[in-house]
């Protein structure tokens, strides 16, 4: 009966690193994700995760997509394509350098 009880401490520390390592920056990550897809509006520079650049030319509410405007035509993504992060870099102001 006792040999059971020393391993239950090891096994919810394992759950505790497990869900604090794990489990929260996935969450908080898909928050950020979603109230930057929600906050998008038009014109909005952004890029999507594939790579293409373009400005938001128009947000279409009923099946949660966008079409982005590019040089070589407009384009319609679902918004969960767009890169929050590199969407973020791009439209960060320019730093100069003295």
């Amino acid at each position: 009966m006792l040999e059971g009880l020393g391993q239950w401490p090891f096994m919810i520390a394992i759950f505790v690193v497990f869900f604090v390592f794990m489990i929260m920056p996935q969450r908080k990550r898909a928050r950020e994700e979603k109230k930057f897809s929600e906050s998008l509006k038009r014109g909005d520079r952004v890029i999507t995760k594939s790579g293409l650049h373009g400005k938001v030319f128009e947000l279409n509410e009923k099946d949660n997509s966008c079409v982005v405007e590019t040089m070589a035509g407009k384009l319609k993504f679902d918004r969960s394509a767009i890169s929050m992060e590199m969407s973020k870099k791009l439209n960060a102001p320019a730093v100069e350098k003295k």
